[in-house]
């Protein structure tokens, strides 16, 4: 019975050896023989090309998921509003006192924010506004100045409102970016109206 076992395993593994034998080294085909070898076309010389193996459907989808590009889905984000510098000025025969405000994270808007949009209504005579208008408050909501031909993101950086000497301007400030072609407001924080 032992000797039964052990040829069973013998003859086993001599299969098994046959079998991975042939699975790494396949027999060459036959080279054709006699009038018409010279007929047949050989391959040119050249490197081999390298066979890559076929994705299964749900790796193509993948794929071309990963490959197609992406909006970017972040909205823009709150206005950072600080005052930038304050200045004397004169028009008409009155003294002026203009606040030049930034936004400090104007980088971080589109500019087709602040394309002109001719296809939405005009600001006054200026039918090629920008499609984003900024707009001053004060801290109880009342509309101070606004602004609706700045041309670009960095544009946030040239806003203003002005007060006359000898009045007293409102104790904080803040501004809407209106995105008219969406529909969308952007309010910031309050800033200050003295450096």
């Amino acid at each position: 019975m032992k000797s039964r076992t052990l040829w069973l395993s013998f003859f086993t593994m001599i299969v098994f050896a046959v079998l991975v034998a042939g699975a790494r080294s396949p027999s060459p085909e036959p080279k054709p023989t006699g009038p018409t070898a010279s007929r047949v076309a050989t391959p040119p010389p050249g490197p081999t090309p390298t066979p890559h193996p076929l994705a299964s459907p749900s790796d193509q989808r993948i794929a071309i998921i990963q490959s197609t590009p992406q909006p970017n889905s972040n909205p823009p984000p709150k206005p950072v509003l600080y005052l930038a510098t304050m200045e004397a000025f004169s028009i008409g025969g009155k003294n002026y006192i203009r606040l030049r405000y930034d936004v400090l994270n104007k980088a971080e808007y589109p500019a087709d924010m602040f394309a002109a949009a001719p296809g939405l209504p005009p600001c006054g005579n200026n039918t090629s506004a920008s499609r984003t208008w900024v707009d001053f408050f004060d801290e109880t909501g009342k509309r101070l100045y606004g602004f609706c031909a700045l041309s670009k993101p960095e544009d946030l950086s040239k806003i203003w409102i002005a007060y006359e000497e000898g009045t007293i301007p409102p104790s904080y400030v803040y501004i809407e970016l209106n995105d008219r072609q969406t529909n969308t407001k952007y309010k910031s924080n309050l800033a200050d109206t003295t450096l």
